[in-house]
């Protein structure tokens, strides 16, 4: 077994040691999110225009339909094309569709627009985190994916602020705003094309004549433990989430001021920032499992200290402990799903983590919508053995030598 003294990587070596692919990759995760201000501004762009506040409503409903279908092609399209053919496309049809948005004259095309770019914009991912996990050996793949949560991380508390200053350059106008998104997701487009690999691992011996094993979601589907991780993923993301829709509206109704609420949300962002990296050096060396656990545990209870009598006492201890569990569990979360599997199925396993997590999060500001008009305060405890259920799938059903076991 792998000791922590034999794989001691650091956030410089890591990095220094990628291949200019990866480092491609990493670049342009935080390019593409600092550029990614449609799902920001598109409400007020519509409303702009003179739609309905439901019209606009809709569209970002639509615009996030298109995300989480976008995630399960960009998987498959990762086995099937490659990743720099999969990044290509997806943000090239990005670049044209989000500067095609400024000119498209009624409803009906702006809406099938949004759809159809809210899938292509989201093609690239499973295709970057199967072209690094492809890349990257087994024991440098926690760091790596700690490098890339922290790309979007940075890059998604920074694009509100550049999106902002392209509004105000262009004189309050949309269209400098979404020709520098366009021109942005059209110049990694060129450097996908021009620096990430044609082929890797799997493709790359088929293309030297040797047969390519096929496959599809459906094998993902046989293998039952990590269908259990799935849950695990789901039951997590709609447990966080609730940071962002729940607890505002708990706080509003019990007359906390809401400076707390945003003191909250700042403290999350800026820990994650700042520490999420330098804690990974140390998860990297530990069991995957034991990770999984303990993060997710974590989360759940956080959110079960919202349980208490809420104020800005209980709001930040409870924030804080559940980004605990986002520092200590993200980088190996996200790493998992490109190790839990056979090579061929990569993206199929990254893009299903990716789907999962992304409908968890768009069904849990429904579910505690509902839970909280039903039991009001005591929506908490409720959610937190939905934290306590994904604990547990996901540390019964996370391997601690990721693919070492047969698949089923």
């Amino acid at each position: 077994m792998t000791t922590a003294k034999d794989t001691d990587h650091g956030i410089w070596q890591t990095f220094v040691a990628s291949p200019p692919a990866v480092k491609a990759v990493l670049g342009g995760v935080f390019v593409n999110k600092v550029g990614g201000f449609l799902n920001i501004f598109l409400v007020l762009f519509l409303t702009a225009r003179g739609y309905s506040a439901g019209e606009a409503a809709t569209a970002l409903g639509v615009y996030g339909v298109g995300n989480v279908v976008g995630v399960l092609v960009g998987g498959a399209l990762a086995d099937r094309l490659g990743a720099r053919n999969s990044t290509v496309l997806s943000m090239g049809g990005a670049a044209l569709l989000t500067a095609a948005l400024l000119y498209l004259p009624n409803y009906a095309l702006l809406i099938g627009a949004v759809a159809l770019l809210g899938a292509i914009s989201q093609v690239y991912r499973p295709a970057s985190a199967t072209l690094l996990s492809e890349l990257t050996p087994d024991d440098r793949q926690v760091m790596v994916f700690a490098m890339y949560r922290f790309g979007l991380n940075l890059g998604t508390t920074a694009a509100p602020l550049i999106g902002f200053g392209l509004y105000q350059l262009g004189g309050d106008s949309y269209d400098l705003l979404f020709w520098g998104e366009a021109v942005v997701a059209a110049a990694y487009a060129l450097v996908a094309f021009r620096v990430l690999p044609a082929r890797t691992g799997v493709k790359e011996a088929a293309a030297e004549g040797g047969a390519a094993p096929t496959g599809s979601y459906t094998d993902v589907l046989r293998d039952r433990r990590y269908l259990v991780y799935l849950a695990a993923t789901f039951f997590n993301a709609v447990v966080y989430v609730q940071y962002l829709s729940t607890l505002p509206l708990d706080v509003q109704a019990s007359g906390v001021p809401i400076f707390w609420y945003t003191l909250a949300v700042a403290l999350n962002g800026g820990a994650v920032i700042l520490f999420e990296l330098v804690v990974t050096k140390k998860t990297q060396h530990m069991r995957p499992k034991l990770v999984v656990g303990v993060a997710y545990a974590l989360v759940g209870i956080g959110v079960a200290v919202y349980a208490l009598p809420l104020g800005p006492a209980v709001i930040v201890a409870g924030t804080l402990i559940w980004t605990l569990g986002e520092i200590i569990g993200g980088p190996v979360v996200f790493a998992y799903p490109g190790m839990a599997g056979p090579a061929h199925l990569k993206g199929r396993y990254i893009g299903s983590f990716q789907f999962v997590y992304g409908l968890g999060a768009a069904v849990g500001p429904v579910l505690g919508g509902f839970l909280f008009l039903q039991l009001g305060h005591g929506v908490w405890p409720v959610l937190a053995l939905f934290g306590l259920a994904a604990a547990v799938a996901g540390y019964v059903s996370t391997r601690d030598r990721a693919g070492a076991e047969s698949v089923g």
